[in-house]
């Protein structure tokens, strides 16, 4: 559990941070970098603890709100005590809002493959179990196929040295998880967990995808 490990300082950063490459950079032609011109759209990740997640994705320019939850379970109103158990079936996961004339679904997805690593299964560097499991949800077609394509350009390309082991699902129900999960590491920086695994996550997202930051 995140918990249990939040006290342990550097060799936690290095095993979270390990295999993450350096930098994710498909070459799409398709529809996945056109800007659409609905008002909003929903993206939902899992991408391991979604207190990462939820700070990296905060960060970008057309992002309206990210909201951490649950995704891909059995279990009704999940909570985060029956999260941890790995017995409900969900994902730790986060629900973005964001304007896709600024930001699409596809430099979305370029950052959340550059910010954790999709080849350990149900597992992210010292967090252990299903809940931390590399699932993609799409909330429609496009986002399905731009999702396939992006695994499968980067298997051609062999952007990582393992097999990428990201699940693409559509989307069911999302359950918002309790208040003190949301904006987290805002509210938290100098907590354990936060200094030695979520800021390297911020500061690599702020000095590799600069063109996409909030002004």
């Amino acid at each position: 559990m995140k918990k249990v490990f939040a006290l342990i300082m550097a060799a936690l950063s290095w095993s979270c941070q390990s295999k993450e490459k350096e930098v994710v950079l498909p070459i799409f032609n398709k529809i996945d970098h056109m800007k659409s011109q609905n008002e909003i759209e929903i993206a939902t990740f899992a991408g391991g603890c979604f207190w990462c997640t939820e700070a990296v994705f905060l960060e970008l320019e057309g992002v309206k709100s990210v909201v951490s939850g649950y995704i891909g379970g059995n279990t009704k109103n999940p909570t985060y005590s029956e999260i941890c158990t790995g017995d409900t079936g969900h994902a730790e996961a986060i629900q973005i809002t964001f304007d896709p004339k600024l930001i699409s679904f596809g430099e979305l997805l370029e950052v959340f493959f550059a910010t954790h690593d999709p080849t350990t299964l149900n597992q992210q560097g010292n967090d252990f179990g299903t809940q931390y499991r590399s699932e993609i949800f799409y909330h429609n077609e496009i986002q399905k196929q731009i999702s396939q394509d992006y695994i499968e350009l980067m298997t051609n390309q062999h952007t990582f040295d393992d097999k990428i082991v990201t699940k693409i699902s559509p989307a069911s129900t999302f359950y918002e998880a309790e208040l003190y999960h949301q904006n987290y590491y805002n509210q938290n920086k100098s907590q354990g967990y936060c200094s030695y695994v979520i800021t390297p996550k911020v500061d690599k997202v702020r000095k590799l995808f600069k063109n996409k930051l909030k002004k």
